[in-house]
Parts: structure tokens; sequence; C-alpha cells
């Protein structure tokens, strides 16, 4: 097993690319489903999350093939509508396959995935959606059951304990697609990921109205057809580079970002004091040479609020910024798995049920130590932590982090960064510098 290697204290500089939106392509590669003519999608990362829902695609008897290293041509001319615990076992995403079997076929028989470390995460809100829809729903040994031979349009109000659901947006929409008459979607997600879905569905043939906003109207009974469509850049990805820069007193600049950052995440960066910039293409210049940074409070919300994703990262950044910071977790409670792994490093923050409180310090160095990834953006957080600490950091259990970064290592060592893989067996912490 692999693990990674950093040796922190190296100010980043220079350009990197972020890679195309995993929560992008995994629903729109879901959504290709919907036709059984060829699909073209651009931009795809390269990331264990979608090589799985490749797999997971040819399973249920698409054609998958690479055009190019980033680019897919899916064909789903002669597909099932059931997924078996073995094709998805691995992948939460993978329940979006239901809103494109009934949306295609109107039935859909798909393994429910399990759960996830940080935290509980029902498909309540998917099931509310397709009975509103005129949907019979059983579970059987595992497996969620869902006719829709009859589904009618009608208006379903999507809104739940923390707010919106992405997934159950992307789920219901691709549903009401096969249903006759007006799906109106209430209290629908609007976040970038879900805007590219309903771009895609519209090139497909789709009539969808308010995308980008909480109420999507959807047209059902379209023939859709094969489109192409390219991907919109990570704005976790470039979140996380930013706080890269900051976090090491770096000057960096991030291409490939489509424009669709929230004005919450860039307030906080002003907030703290921060020299960010987006450019009118979606560049972002990073100065974190000169800077004063101020602690802050962040309270993480469904777009356009401050996003969960980013919020490990945020908890990494300001332990290294001087005064009390607070950041508050209302989208999934018990996500902070990175805290006690950032306290063994020398970090002092201290957990109350959703709230971190970050005692933060400039001048108190954090130390490399011997750290565990728990999920994908713990892991992030852990490598950030790494690039600003003093001698040796190795992080196991490093394949969470390559389910939403593609090629990371590289791009940060092309910013200067010490920082490799290595066979686990190999390490052998020295505490000194490379």
């Amino acid at each position: 097993m692999e693990i990674a290697r950093i040796f922190g204290g190296r100010e980043l500089c220079g350009e990197v690319s972020v890679s195309g939106a995993k929560n992008a392509a995994l629903p729109i590669l879901a959504a290709c489903l919907l036709t059984d003519e060829p699909c073209i999608l651009e931009n795809i990362p390269n990331l264990s999350d979608i090589r799985l829902m490749i797999s997971i695609l040819r399973n249920v008897g698409a054609s998958v093939e690479y055009m190019d290293t980033h680019t897919l041509k899916v064909c789903a001319e002669d597909v099932t509508s059931r997924a078996s615990y073995e094709a998805v076992k691995k992948m939460r995403a993978s329940v979006c396959l239901m809103g494109a079997f009934l949306g295609r076929t109107g039935h859909s028989t798909v393994s429910l995935p399990g759960g996830c470390v940080i935290g509980q995460r029902p498909i309540d809100l998917h099931i509310k959606g397709f009975k509103k829809l005129g949907c019979a729903v059983a579970m059987h040994n595992g497996y969620l059951e869902v006719n829709g031979e009859r589904m009618v349009g009608t208006r379903i109000f999507l809104g739940g304990r923390y707010g919106s659901t992405v997934t159950g947006t992307a789920n219901v929409l691709m549903a009401a697609l096969g249903a006759s008459g007006t799906t109106i979607i209430e209290s629908a997600a609007c976040e970038p990921e879900i805007t590219d879905l309903c771009l895609f569905l519209r090139k497909q043939g789709a009539l969808i109205t308010g995308i980008g906003t909480n109420t999507l109207t959807v047209e059902g009974g379209c023939k859709l057809h094969g489109c192409r469509h390219r991907i919109i850049g990570d704005r976790i990805e470039a979140g996380t580079f930013i706080c890269a820069a900051l976090m090491t007193r770096g000057r960096i600049a991030i291409r490939g970002n489509t424009p669709n950052i929230s004005s919450a995440v860039y307030d906080k960066f002003e907030e703290i004091g921060a020299s960010v910039r987006e450019l009118d293409d979606g560049t972002i210049l990073v100065d974190g040479t000169k800077q004063d940074l101020r602690p802050t409070e962040v309270i993480t919300l469904p777009y356009p609020g401050f996003p969960t994703d980013l919020q490990a990262q945020f908890c990494a950044l300001l332990s290294c910024i001087d005064g009390i910071s607070i950041v508050s977790e209302r989208i999934y409670p018990s996500r902070f798995m990175h805290v006690p792994e950032l306290n063994r490093m020398g970090a002092n923050i201290m957990l109350e049920e959703s709230h971190a409180i970050i005692h933060g310090s400039s001048s108190r160095q954090l130390a490399g130590a011997q750290l565990m990834a728990s999920d994908l953006r713990a892991s992030a957080a852990l490598y950030l932590a790494g690039l600003c600490a003093k001698n040796e950091t190795l992080i196991q259990r490093i394949y969470h982090l390559d389910r939403g970064y593609e090629h990371f290592e590289g791009k940060l060592r092309s910013l200067g960064a010490s920082i490799e893989r290595i066979k686990e067996a190999d390490a052998e912490p020295d505490g000194g510098n490379p």
C-alpha cells in the first residue's frame, strides 16, 4: 500500500491547472444512459471514482471508451435497469443510476451502496421524489426496486433537514424526463454541478428551465439524443490550491477553473485578509507572500453558501492564523475526522458537537507526524498541513485522495513542493529534511 511523504516548509510558486469536476462528471456519466445515441464527454478527470462509474456503466450494458486521456465516448444502445451490489458497493454516487434508469426504461433496481465515514447520507428525499412522480417503491434484500411505468409530472419539494440534496436533485430530475407532463422541483440543489448536469440534459434535447436556481421545471417525454459536452472545472480542487498557497506563503495562478466558486468562499478569503482574485476566464491569482491573515467564523451551507467539501482544508488553514476561529458544519455535522490528526501535528482544535474551535497560531509551526487519512477531503487537509509543517509528514490510506484529486502530488511538485508516494514498507520517519 502506498503512503505520501511530505517535507514541509517550501513556498508554492508557479501555475497549476485544475481537472474536471468529479461531482459534475459522475451524474453526467449516469445521464448518458438516458439515450441510445453516443455521448462524448470532455475534461473527464482521471480518478478512481470515475473509473468505478465507468465499470458500472459497462456492467449495465453501456459501451465506454476513451478517445483520449480526458475524453470519453459513452453509448448506451441497449442497457439493463438493474445494478448489482458487486457493481455499486464501492461508490455512493452510483445511486444516480436510479434516476437514469427510470427516465430511460421506467424501472430501476439498484443495490444501495452502504454508509459513509463522513456521516449518514440517507436517500429518503430521492424516494420521496420518486413516489411523488407516481412510482411504486419497495426494498428487497438490500435492493431498492422502483416501478415508474406510470410516472406523471407534478410539484415536488426536495428540501430536507440539512437543506437541498444534490444527488437527490439529479435523480429526480432524470426520472422526471420519463414522466408524462410537467414536473416542478422546488428546493432543488443549485450547485454548479447540478447546473452542468442540466446543461448536458438540454444538449440531449431535454426541456428544462430555472437552471441555476432552486426551482427547476422539467418537461417529460422528450426524445433524447447524443451530444458533446465539456465538464466544468473542479471548484473544490481550486479552493484546495488556494488554501495551499496561503498556508505556504506562496504565489500561484490556478488555471482551468470554471468561474463557479461561490462568493461565500471568496468572501471568507477576503475576510481573513488573503489576496485572492479571479479573472474573467476563471483563472485565480493567489498571493500569500505578504499576508497578515486574520481569524474568522465559517458555517457550511448548501450552495451558494460555504461548501462542506472545503471545510477540512479551511480548518487546516485557520490553524496557521493567529486567533480563535470557529467552523460550524451544517451539512454533515460529524465531518471532523481530520481534527484529531491535525492536533497530532500541533494544531489546537477543540470539537463541540458540530463546531470546531480553532486556536490558530502563525508562530507555532505545525510539526510533521505519521497520519491516517479518513476520507477524501480530510486527506487534502492533511496534505496541506504537511506542506507547511516542519520536517517529515507521512500520510497513510491516501487512496481516499485518489477519489477526487487527479495527479495531486505531481501538481504540487510542479509548484515546488517536496512530496512523493512511497511503499508503506519503505517509510522510515526520521523527522529530518530531504
